[in-house]
C-alpha cells in the first residue's frame, strides 16, 4: 500500500484557505459568464461560442413549445444569477420572458442592458412580417416577423458571430478565444452546408404541408415550399372543414408530406393524412427534442436526412 509522506491534507487545506483570503483567487482562475438563453438552441451554440468560459442554462426544454411557457419561480431564480440573457425575440417569448425578467431581480438582463441580448437583431432577412394592421383576429401572429430563424443554418453562424461580440464586450480578455471558437462553429457548419444542399437538391420547389410555419426559414434555405398549415391561423386548430378543403389541395398538387414539430399534437396532422392519403413526419425542431439530437449541427443533419428520406418518390411539387 502506497503511504503519503507529503504534508498532511488538513495542513495543506487550512494553508490554501489562509493563502485564498490573503491573497484572493489565483490570477489563472477565470470566473465563468452564466449564460441563461430561452431555448436549446441558443444555449447550445452559446456553449459552442464560451466553451470553458461560459456556464449555460436554457429554460424551455427541446421538446416544449417555445412560444408557451409557465414562467416559473426557478426560472425567475436561473435567471437571477445570469450575466448574459439570450432570446430569439419577434415577440416569440412575448407572453412569459417579460415576467421572468422582472421576477428575477437581476438588473444585468434587463431589456436595454448589456446583459440582455435580442438575437434576432442579427438576422438578415426576417421573413413574413405582416404588412397593414394586425388584430388578434389573425391568431397568434408575430407582428414583427417569423422567430423560427435558427432552423436556417447560415442564420445559425450569425448568432455565433452575435453571441462571440456580446460575451467579448462582458468579458474583454477573452475577445480573441470567443471569436475563434465562433469562427470553428462557422466552419463546421459551412463545411456540412454544401452536403445539406445536395441532399435535399433534388426536392427544390417541393411543397409541403406543416402544423406551424415552424419551417420558414429551413425551407427558404433549402428551397422547399408550404402548400399550407393544419391551423387555419397561428394558434387555431383546424376546422373540419379546413382540413378537408387541404385534403383535396395535397391531393391535386400531388403533395403527400406533411410535417409536424413534437410539441405540437399529431392528431390533426393524421387525420388529414387520412383524408389526403399523405405521410406524416413528426420531427424535432429544437435541439434535445429527440435523444440523438444534442449540438446545432445534429439537429440540422436529423432534419434533412429525415425530410430527404421521406421525399424520395414523392413528386410533390
Amino acid at each position: 500500500m502506497l503511504k503519503n509522506k507529503s504534508v498532511p491534507v488538513g495542513n495543506l487545506l487550512v494553508a490554501w484557505c489562509l493563502g485564498f483570503f490573503l491573497f484572493g483567487t489565483p490570477a489563472n482562475v477565470h470566473a465563468k459568464l452564466h449564460i441563461v438563453s430561452t431555448t436549446t438552441d441558443l444555449a447550445a451554440i452559446a456553449e459552442e461560442v464560451g466553451r470553458n468560459l461560459v456556464e449555460v442554462n436554457f429554460i424551455c426544454r427541446g421538446y416544449q413549445d417555445p412560444h408557451y411557457v409557465d414562467p416559473k419561480p426557478s426560472f425567475m431564480r436561473l435567471m437571477n444569477q445570469a450575466d448574459l440573457l439570450l432570446y430569439h425575440g419577434l415577440d416569440l417569448e412575448g407572453t412569459w420572458l417579460p415576467q421572468i425578467i422582472e421576477g428575477s431581480r437581476n438588473r444585468k438582463v434587463r431589456f436595454g442592458q448589456m446583459g440582455n441580448l435580442d438575437m434576432s437583431l442579427g438576422i438578415d432577412p426576417i421573413l413574413e412580417i405582416p404588412q397593414g394592421i394586425v388584430d388578434r383576429s389573425m391568431g397568434d401572429i408575430h407582428p414583427f416577423g417569423n422567430p423560427h430563424y435558427s432552423m436556417d443554418p447560415v442564420n445559425g453562424m450569425t448568432l455565433a458571430d452575435s453571441m462571440a461580440e456580446r460575451l467579448s464586450i462582458l468579458d474583454p480578455d477573452n475577445e480573441k478565444t470567443y471569436h475563434a471558437n465562433a469562427e470553428d462553429f462557422k466552419s463546421r457548419v459551412a463545411s456540412k452546408l454544401k452536403e445539406w444542399h445536395e441532399k435535399l437538391h433534388d426536392f427544390e420547389g417541393t411543397r409541403i404541408v406543416t402544423y406551424h410555419r415552424s419551417w420558414s426559414y429551413f425551407f427558404h434555405r433549402f428551397g422547399l415550399k408550404y402548400l399550407g398549415n393544419i391551423e387555419i391561423r397561428p394558434g387555431i386548430l383546424p376546422s373540419p372543414r379546413h382540413l378537408a378543403e387541404l385534403a383535396v389541395e395535397m391531393k391535386r398538387r400531388k403533395s403527400d408530406l406533411i410535417l409536424n414539430a413534437n410539441y405540437y399534437p399529431p392528431k390533426w396532422a393524421e387525420l388529414l393524412a387520412k383524408k389526403s392519403g399523405g405521410r406524416v413526419a413528426v420531427l424535432p425542431v429544437h435541439i434535445k427534442g429527440e435523444p440523438q439530437v444534442n449540438t446545432y449541427i445534429e439537429l440540422i443533419d436529423y432534419l434533412v436526412d429525415q425530410i430527404a428520406e421521406k421525399l424520395s418518390g414523392s413528386a410533390g411539387k
